[in-house]
């Protein structure tokens, strides 16, 4: 009997371990679900979820198949990558057999620990491969209402209004209709769409909307790159006849010169391509794409402009037409037209999706059948309508962010005249959404133009926000409500604006401006999973610069700008911090490699135009806070701003360099910062005193932050930041720019108190001053000026300190990809508890502190496959006790001395409560 117990502990205990981890969250191309690809060589990650602490993947092995089946029996019919050594989690690199265009594969993972046990095979996940030769795109063809006269062209486009054009940008766009009927007669094993409509599209099949995307696909610079999305439709095809189809709109092609637009442009009339691909249980395929066979007519949408809003009109509504059965005898055949130059890639970037809605909170009469809507929230979005009423009876909503001194919507900052209309068909309860347009509201002014009196009754309207649908990966919470509230504020800036580009403002612009693509990137990273929208945000400046080497300051470049606009080191440098940052938050060097000939060239532009190793051009520390009107710099010299960035400019690709083996690169550079560092020094800073220029917010904080001062004078001008802040009243004055590197210079320098008492307050122009007058949105001004935004995220810098001054969640340095975690939370006065997460690329860091007294307990949770230092605000190191007891009886703690005048542990991957006494 012993000896049959001790058998069967044997058989039973791998069994045990192997529950202990196991891969969790698989994604392909670092997206999760069901992702479609349209490389040869995607890339494979995984997380892990372990029950004990220490956990340490030491090998893997993956395995892909062309049927769900054939995986779960172990046959990996495309590849088996065998057991691998190594902790690497993600970008694992395909490397089996030719994947098939149009097919659906599935895969697994699992995973062994450094003794040897092996986890259980994870759950199985899938891709589909797309149009993998992009050459297989000839086939299917442009499809076009209507074609543009080549007179009538305006592209490049014209900034503004445009009123010198003449008869060019006149014209509406006809918003068009497509249809394709086709038969399926035998079992259908898989159907897959990949369709493109430029501007944007809505795809339908059989009577359904083809997804939920909102305005897909991305917009980009179509001479160099066109976007297209996949979906797996096998369940909407049936036996017999089927119907696919679109509408398309005009997005960012075709702007004409009725209503608000920021600028004019006329590319492109609306047009399609398509493919769907039928695989068959026999092993036969039908393909269906655009060509002279589809039939086109005009739509409902009478007019519609990404900036202007859009018409519809229902009485002009062609009933069942996506439907099969329905005769287009009266459709006209399509127009096969020229596309645009740019090869067509798969949309990688997670799509605009309608994320949130709002209901009225407050409507007020304003007199016969006109209303006013107050959803509560200023949010990017479109309307939802729902109504009953006479045919022919008009409703025209007119959204804004923000009422004027009587009560009406105020669209002079936002961009006016924008609205949407409506007409009746008159035939029961009529629901209409718009398609190809959105705005940033929290009001909306309904007017209804009919015989009849109305009343808000015979009327439902929502606000839906749209915003780009990366998961949310960030969570923060803390005992002083307004940092909660202020937190809330930023994060509505934050997703009103994440859209295909990382747009300053959901209504007046939707445009790409870069500065605020670095400058609030972590404030993002820490709540949102951006790793493919910065990659598009990248693939955009590539495909952006100038052959002078120049990034533009707005991408994709619609319109040049002139002036600063267009070339401002602070937004040009995007180019190359961000690819760093993404190199540092996510991991992935191939990043830098796809970037480095960008970075390389724009860096050398920069040093054509300095002088003697000073820049003196661009905007500089935009919307700071001076005696004028917000704009251009006030209180920092242009210069200072801009030599500073082209310094860390060259001190970053010379670490880029060295990382991706370009040594001699990595030198050049390095001297070159230097050089830059020699006459920064010598032409802003006053040794003596340790004042920089200006002796601004700015001026301080940018050399600290950047590594501008040298050794022996970083006390000096560290106390001259805090006590300029001091003599201001804690005041904050930095603007776009200089905020971001204030809060980074004075976090690294101790300074997160003095953080917390500039931003908790309300009587001066900050963040709790936008709370008080009203804002619900982070807006363009600190002091929350009416005539300017809104809803933007520019200076919504604040929140990257939440997360890696007050919860503490940072990186250790030379650390990529949060796998040397570092905690080190500042335990402010005022504040009773923090509690914040953060899912990293390799999965969830959670912080929670809460003081009692001079007693301090710290919960964490360190992921899986990973390691954390915390240090600790103590020296009373005999008092410090995990789960209760001393340090050092648990190994997988140990005590690392003192960092600083903190005390510093290492902890190995799992959760942990530490208590300690804080110093004073």
């Amino acid at each position: 009997m012993r000896w049959t117990l001790l058998l069967l502990c044997c058989l039973l205990a791998p069994l045990f371990v192997q529950a202990g981890a196991q891969p969790t969250k698989l994604s392909v191309e670092n997206k999760t679900g069901v992702v479609a690809i349209d490389t040869q060589q995607p890339v494979f990650g995984w997380n892990i979820t372990a029950d004990t602490r220490g956990y340490k993947q030491a090998a893997w092995q993956l395995q892909v198949a062309s049927d769900l089946q054939l995986l779960k029996a172990g046959k990996a019919d495309v590849w088996d990558s065998r057991k691998v050594a190594g902790d690497a989690q993600h970008f694992i690199r395909y490397k089996g057999t030719a994947l098939k265009a149009a097919s659906s594969y599935y895969w697994r993972v699992r995973i062994w620990s450094a003794d040897g046990s092996a986890s259980d095979w994870s759950e199985p996940s899938s891709f589909i491969s797309a149009v993998l030769d992009k050459a297989k795109w000839s086939s299917a063809k442009w499809i076009a209402y209507e074609v543009l006269d080549p007179a009538l062209k305006v592209f490049p486009g014209i900034h503004m209004n445009g009123d010198h054009l003449g008869e060019k940008g006149l014209q509406r766009a006809v918003i068009p209709i497509f249809r394709k009927p086709f038969s399926v007669t035998k079992k259908v094993k898989s159907a897959l769409l990949f369709v493109s409509g430029l501007g944007h599209y809505e795809a339908v099949l059989n009577g359904e909307k083809v997804g939920e995307d909102f305005l897909a696909p991305g917009w980009t610079n179509y001479d160099k790159r066109v976007l297209y999305n996949a979906y797996d439709v096998t369940t909407q095809v049936g036996k017999g006849e089927n119907v696919v189809g679109a509408i398309v709109g005009t997005g960012f092609r075709y702007i004409n010169r009725e209503r608000y637009r920021k600028l004019v442009i006329a590319e492109a009339f609306p047009m399609l391509r398509m493919m769907l691909v039928i695989r068959y249980d026999d092993g036969s395929t039908a393909e269906i794409k655009t060509d002279e066979s589809w039939k086109t007519t005009a739509s409902a949408i009478t007019f519609s402009s990404i900036y202007g809003g859009e018409d519809y009109d229902a009485n002009l509504e062609t009933p069942a037409w996506e439907t099969k059965g329905f005769v287009a005898s009266k459709w006209k055949p399509v127009l096969v037209t020229d596309g645009p130059k740019g090869e067509m890639f798969i949309q990688a970037d997670y799509p605009l999706r309608v994320m949130q809605s709002f209901k009225g909170k407050e409507v007020k009469k304003l007199g016969k059948n006109k209303f006013l809507y107050d959803f509560g929230q200023n949010a990017s979005g479109i309307v939802r309508l729902e109504v009953k009423g006479s045919k022919g009876d008009k409703i025209k909503i007119t959204p804004a962010e923000v009422l004027d001194e009587k009560g009406l919507p105020y669209q002079n900052a936002s961009g006016g005249p924008y609205y949407f209309n409506y007409i009746l068909k008159g035939q029961g309860l009529e629901s209409w959404t718009p398609r190809f347009s959105y705005y940033g509201f929290r009001y909306a002014m309904v007017e209804v133009e009919s015989e009849n009196t109305w009343t808000d009754d015979a009327l439902n309207i929502q606000l839906l926000h749209t915003r780009n649908s990366s998961p949310t990966v960030g969570a923060f919470e803390c005992s002083n409500p307004l940092f909660n509230q202020i937190n809330g504020l930023i994060n509505w800036g934050i997703k009103s604006n994440m859209a295909s580009v990382a747009t300053d403002c959901p209504h007046r612009e939707k445009l790409g401006w870069l500065e605020q693509t670095h400058l609030i990137g972590s404030s993002l990273k820490y709540n949102y999973d951006i790793l493919n929208l910065y990659n598009k945000v990248i693939d955009d400046m590539i495909e952006g610069q100038l052959p002078n080497g120049l990034v533009p300051d707005i991408v994709p470049e619609y319109v040049p700008f002139e002036g600063g606009f267009r070339d401002s080191p602070e937004w040009g440098s995007a180019s190359i911090i961000i690819p760093w940052y993404l190199y540092q938050w996510y991991g992935d060097a191939s990043i830098l490699k796809k970037s480095y000939p960008m970075m390389k060239r724009y860096l050398a532009y920069l040093g054509t135009k300095a002088d003697q190793h000073i820049l003196n051009h661009g905007l500089g520390d935009w919307f700071d806070l001076g005696p004028k009107d917000p704009g251009v710099s006030q209180l920092t010299p242009i210069a200072l701003t801009a030599t500073a960035t082209y310094f860390y400019d060259a001190k970053l690709l010379s670490g880029i360099a060295a990382a991706i083996g370009e040594t001699q690169d990595a030198r050049k550079y390095a001297e070159l910062a230097d050089a830059i560092k020699v006459a920064f020094n010598g032409k802003f800073l006053d040794e003596k005193t340790g004042i920089y220029a200006t002796g601004s917010q700015t001026s301080y904080a940018m050399p600290l932050y950047m590594g501008l001062v040298d050794e022996h004078l970083k006390g000096k001008v560290s106390k001259n930041l805090r006590d300029s802040i001091l003599a201001s009243n804690k005041a904050l004055t930095a603007g776009d720019v200089g905020y971001r590197y204030l809060l980074r210079a004075l976090e690294a320098n101790g300074g997160s108190q003095l953080i917390y008492e500039m931003n908790n307050r309300d009587d001066v122009p900050g963040y709790g001053y936008q709370l008080k007058h009203g804002a619900t949105a982070l807006t363009e001004s600190w002091p929350a000026l009416k005539y300017v935004s809104n809803n933007h995220m520019m200076l919504g810098h604040l929140m990257e300190w939440l997360y890696s001054g007050l919860a503490g969640i940072k990186q250790q340095p030379g650390d990529f990809g949060f796998k040397k975690i570092l905690i080190e939370p500042a335990l402010v006065e005022g504040l009773d508890w923090v509690n914040a997460s953060y899912q990293s690329i390799n999965g969830d860091i959670k912080v929670r502190w809460k003081k009692e007294g001079k007693q301090v307990q710290l919960t964490l949770n360190i992921p899986a496959n990973t390691s954390a230092r915390v240090l600790l605000p103590t020296k009373d190191l005999q008092a410090v006790r995990e789960n209760g007891k001393s340090i050092g009886s648990d190994p997988n703690v140990k005590a690392a001395g003192k960092q600083g005048d903190k005390f510093a542990l290492d902890i190995s991957s799992g959760t942990y409560s530490l208590t300690f006494n804080e110093q004073s």
